[in-house]
């Protein structure tokens, strides 16, 4: 069974992305740019109350990150 995307603030979402190594490099309006050294891309993370899902999938499929890494992360 796979294990279904949560719904996070995008703060929230931030804060597991730093704790999984990322650094908040900027934030300009209502997107947190963060960015990991030795990582190509940078992640755009909307600041809003929720984070839809196929965003979340995203930033996850861009980060290289699994999904169970990250629920675990944003506890």
């Amino acid at each position: 069974m796979t294990e279904k995307l949560p719904l996070l603030s995008g703060r929230k979402v931030a804060q597991a992305f730093v704790r999984l190594g990322w650094q908040v490099a900027r934030q300009k309006g209502s997107h947190i740019v963060l960015v990991k050294p030795g990582h190509i891309a940078s992640l755009s993370v909307p600041d809003h109350r929720e984070v839809a899902r196929g965003t979340l999938r995203g930033l996850l499929r861009a980060s290289d990150v699994e999904l169970s890494e990250f629920v675990k992360a944003a506890e």
